[in-house]
């Protein structure tokens, strides 16, 4: 084969053939590893460590804040210094901090290391996402985008099913799982070939621009869609769903990673199938469509007695995520100008960690004044709200 049938193969060869995708969803498989290999173990972990299980989600919020704060500061380091020298840190922080969480037996402890590993995961969605941004443009963006959030959605799928297992023999297993980071991150630095910025910009004209870019209404609607995701994701779903299971059905760990990766399972099938079915409806429509089926999913819930049941409202969750997380990442590389990408993204990404940080804590506060059912009432009316905005800030 010569050079240029060679080149020509690189152009049109399969994605999930392309070694800078795989590193990538190396990379995006991380970035959920946090949060959902842990959950099914949180009622054992509170057990073990004698701490009120209303501040599980303390495990959370530590661990998503760190987004929230250094967000911007991620997307503007990385438009000017490049992705790898923002990546590859934070997977070694990652790495280490989240592996010596297994080794924490006093709970503030294991709540600043959850932060110093949040820290490390700050910049890992926003940037895999940016990556893919990058290196690819038009419809095998939207594909990419795709791929890429099933791929994740399978590493949520198994984590907790995996997490469930390791639970069953201690609640501290689930928490060695991060060590994997480091050899990614090597990966990263010796192996993903990407474009990186020049960084020669004035800094404060490039602030001033960025601010300009940032005022745009349909930016902000989708924003608020990724916020009000993560805020249902992690508020209803991956702290108090796994309560519901232990408390009103009795079931062991291994059943609750069961049920949680069925949203994920749904997710990804959903996501694969984003390319044919962003050519039927735009994204804006199956963004709002996306929120109409959190509203029914979470409405289901209380109403069930039967535990395989939950299977049918955490289906359509998922299905909900397939088609509402992609379709936002994609539309949001589509409106940013390519020298803001990674700012835009970041910002994102604090808007998500807004999300994953408020979740956990104001549902806690539902949960300890209305119960369990209040929860997920709760969070219906909250989809609807978030569907009302982001209506408003898309008709233009």
């Amino acid at each position: 084969m010569n050079s240029e049938e060679n080149q020509q193969f690189e152009r049109h060869k399969p994605l999930y053939q392309d070694t800078n995708f795989q590193i990538i969803c190396a990379v995006s498989l991380m970035a959920v590893l946090g949060v959902a290999s842990v959950g099914p173990a949180f009622p054992y972990l509170a057990e073990a460590l004698k701490v009120n299980p209303k501040n599980n989600g303390l495990l959370v919020t530590v661990f998503t804040l760190p987004a929230v704060v250094l967000g911007p500061v991620i997307g503007v380091l990385a438009d000017r210094l490049g992705r790898k020298k923002i990546i590859v840190p934070s997977l070694f922080l990652f790495g280490i901090a989240g592996t010596a969480c297994a080794f924490a037996r006093d709970f503030n402890l294991l709540l600043l290391l959850r932060f110093l590993q949040g820290i490390g995961a700050a910049s890992l969605p926003s940037l895999s996402v940016t990556l893919l941004g990058d290196l690819y443009a038009a419809d095998k963006r939207t594909t990419a985008m795709g791929y890429n959030a099933s791929v994740s959605s399978i590493g949520t799928a198994s984590y907790p099913a995996i997490g469930g297992a390791l639970a069953t023999i201690g609640w501290f297993y689930p928490f060695m799982l991060p060590i994997v980071a480091i050899p990614i991150g090597l990966l990263v630095l010796f192996k993903l070939k990407n474009p990186e910025p020049k960084g020669n910009r004035n800094l404060k004209e490039y602030l001033r621009n960025a601010g300009k870019v940032l005022k745009n209404r349909q930016l902000f609607g989708l924003f608020i869609a990724s916020a009000a995701n993560f805020f249902l994701l992690y508020g209803a779903y991956i702290i108090y769903l796994p309560q519901l299971i232990k408390n009103i059905f009795k079931q062991p760990p291994w059943t609750i990673g069961l049920i949680l990766s069925s949203v994920s399972v749904a997710l990804a099938i959903t996501a694969l199938q984003l390319g044919k079915i962003s050519r039927k409806y735009s994204a804006t429509t199956l963004i709002r469509a996306s929120f109409v089926l959190y509203a029914l999913a979470l409405f289901i819930v209380p109403f069930l007695h039967n535990i395989w049941l939950l299977l049918i409202p955490t289906t359509i969750f998922g299905v909900g995520l397939g088609i509402g997380l992609p379709s936002t990442q994609t539309l949001l590389a589509e409106l940013a100008p390519r020298e803001y990408l990674a700012t835009i993204l970041s910002v994102n990404g604090t808007f998500f960690g807004i999300g994953q940080t408020l979740g956990p804590l104001l549902m806690g506060i539902v949960f300890g004044i209305g119960g369990i059912n209040s929860v997920f009432f709760t969070g219906v009316g909250f989809a609807i709200l978030t569907l009302i905005v982001f209506r408003y800030c898309t008709c233009l």
